[in-house]
């Protein structure tokens, strides 16, 4: 594959290993790279009309408004929608001051992404601790606590999977193929391209853990040749 010569990678100014092997990829596939320091501010002398973005979520979504562009991501509500065969635990959506003490020990993470540390909370006590200053009416992902002794990432483009890699544990990566092919041959209406997070238990099998936007999710293990479709798509340019 050939980096479309009119489209230009941004990427953070800040070191990271798995941005850089990125970068490294789309030079070699004939693309130019540009690091955002000041990524506030809109380069100047800066001809190219065409751009890709990888990076952390406040580097993405700054510079997506600063050079008018879209960014594909996964509906934050998406897990709620599918069925048990997928998730194999119960979740929902609720307000952060309708929690209650009942619910304890319980999985807990912010609807929008990284308002709080999502993890399983012991204690009323200790969500509000963690979520102190936020709203009363933050929308939150409740979970049933699961059992995890493998998780790995997939990286999808256009319902195919691009790559797959377990990065926490260890369990035969060719069943985890087959659950995302399963999978994506069997739900309607996903985006053209996403993260999806699996984990996996002996008692429970394959399931989906979490989804993320192809354009901020880390390699967690992918190849970045074969990723480097799902960063383009990730973002559409007017």
């Amino acid at each position: 594959m050939l980096i479309p010569s009119e489209i230009t990678l941004f990427i953070p100014y800040k070191s990271d290993t798995e941005r850089l092997s990125v970068a490294a990829v789309w030079q070699n596939m004939g693309g130019q790279v540009i690091r955002l320091d000041r990524f506030w501010e809109k380069p100047a002398n800066l001809l190219t009309q065409k751009f890709a973005i990888y990076g952390n979520d406040t580097f993405s979504l700054v510079s997506a408004q600063l050079f008018a562009i879209q960014l594909i991501s996964p509906d934050d509500l998406l897990l709620t929608k599918l069925a048990p065969i997928w998730t194999k635990r119960q979740i929902h959506t609720q307000s952060l001051d309708s929690i209650t003490d009942s619910l304890f020990p319980i999985f807990i993470k912010s609807v929008v992404p990284k308002q709080f540390k999502a993890a399983v909370y012991q204690t009323k006590t200790d969500l509000l601790v963690e979520t102190e200053g936020l709203a009363h009416n933050t929308q939150l992902l409740v979970s049933e606590i699961v059992a995890i002794e493998a998780e790995a990432r997939c990286f999808v483009l256009q319902y195919t999977l691009k790559d797959i890699a377990i990065y926490e544990g260890t369990t035969s990566l060719e069943t985890g193929k087959e659950f995302i092919q399963d999978f994506l041959d069997n739900v309607p209406d996903l985006p053209q391209t996403f993260v999806v997070d699996l984990g996996y238990s002996s008692i429970k099998g394959w399931f989906i853990l979490e989804f993320n936007a192809s354009w901020g999710a880390g390699l967690n293990g992918c190849a970045p040749e074969k990723v480097i479709e799902c960063i383009i798509a990730a973002t559409i340019n007017p």
